[in-house]
């Protein structure tokens, strides 16, 4: 049976722009069927345009690497915004975040992070 690991846009980001966490987030991915909340592509693409406004000399670059984001295979999952409220209150994050969390939790699935607040909601959940 293929391991499931719910996968934020810190982690595919750092990978798809090549960001210094980008190997050890390749290794926790390893072998892994990715799976995220619907919200992914949507926080690919803010980060992609804020990386281009950052870094207009790098456009090209930063375009190329957000083109690579279908080859991860990372399928996406409706999540339910009621659970997605809850967690977020419960936990102090984004609702984005707890998307990530919600997914997670109804999959029994471990996250792939970069986000520390995100990363202490899962650990406390699991343990």
């Amino acid at each position: 049976m293929t391991d499931v690991r719910v996968v934020d846009a810190s982690a595919v980001a750092a990978l798809l722009f090549e960001e210094p966490e980008a190997d050890a987030i390749a290794v926790r991915l390893d072998g892994a069927q990715l799976v995220a909340p619907s919200l992914l592509g949507f926080e690919l693409a803010n980060v992609c345009v804020m990386k281009c406004r950052r870094h207009p000399l790098q456009r090209a670059e930063i375009l190329a690497g957000f083109d690579l984001r279908h080859r991860l295979g990372v399928e996406t999952i409706a999540v339910d915004h009621a659970d997605v409220v809850a967690l977020a209150e419960r936990f102090r994050l984004t609702v984005y975040a707890a998307s990530y969390l919600c997914l997670a939790r109804r999959l029994g699935a471990e996250i792939v992070t970069l986000d520390a607040a995100l990363q202490r909601a899962a650990d406390s959940i699991s343990a």
